[in-house]
């Protein structure tokens, strides 16, 4: 699993309007936000990789004017953390990845004053941004680069959902990436305050997995940021699967 999940995130890269390739790594750059959590590089799985190209890749981020990050699964790279360690990046969080199939999919009930949809306009778009952003502390607008990626994601086959309550307010929502080799990775599941602690956050992040299954997708995976979400997930039908590394210089 470790492997196709590694190919997965290679893939997703490749599709970015400036993929970058430098040697065993493939960067993903966005000129509409200096974003790390946007612009990062992963590796490609098995390659042999040396100090050099840990150099060239930094030298790759710089001429971007972007921050030197990398996210990918450690065992597909088992060497490539002392190298980055010893050119001066700094491990930014250990997570473990969960995996959800049709299988193991537990949809609940979605709240009785919430609707579910996909986002098909940009005015869709910009509200899931901003409800999202919100949701993450960041400020609760939208920018067009944001509906722009939300649009390119859902062009290559991902997913935006939105979620309002019945008069309209914005109330989060979530997104899956572009299905690679059957699998897609789902992200981004934000829930405003207000709508907090009524199960919705399981909600999104099972209609999501529940619209990708549908399309063919076998494997839906994410990752949780903390106790309370990794609880979430579980009870929708996500189970630890492998552990992934993000860290930058």
């Amino acid at each position: 699993m470790d492997l196709r999940i590694q190919r997965s995130v290679v893939s997703n890269l490749r599709t970015r309007p400036q993929a970058v390739e430098v040697g065993p790594f493939v960067a993903g750059f966005d000129a509409g936000t200096d974003s790390p959590f946007v612009n990062y590089a992963t590796p490609q799985p098995g390659a042999a990789i040396t100090a050099a190209d840990v150099r060239a890749l930094i030298e790759a981020f710089e001429q971007a004017g972007r921050k030197p990050r990398l996210e990918y699964v450690t065992s597909s790279s088992p060497g490539l953390e002392s190298l980055l360690l010893a050119a001066g990046f700094t491990v930014e969080a250990r997570q473990e990845y969960l995996i959800c199939t049709p299988q193991t999919l537990n949809a609940p009930p979605v709240p009785s004053d919430v609707i579910l949809a996909e986002a098909r306009t940009d005015p869709d778009r910009a509200d899931l941004a901003a409800a999202t952003n919100e949701a993450f502390g960041a400020p609760a607008e939208a920018s067009d680069g944001d509906v722009a990626r939300i649009r390119r994601t859902q062009d290559g086959g991902g997913i935006a959902l939105l979620a309002r309550a019945a008069d309209g307010e914005r109330a989060g929502g979530g997104q899956a990436m572009t299905p690679q080799d059957r699998l897609s990775e789902i992200g981004g599941i934000g829930v405003r305050e207000p709508f907090r602690r009524r199960g919705l956050g399981g909600a999104i992040t099972a209609e999501i997995a529940r619209l990708l299954f549908a399309r063919g997708v076998e494997i839906a995976w994410l990752e949780a940021g903390g106790e309370d979400s990794w609880r979430v997930y579980e009870r929708v039908g996500f189970a630890p699967a492998g552990r992934r590394l993000y860290i930058s210089r």
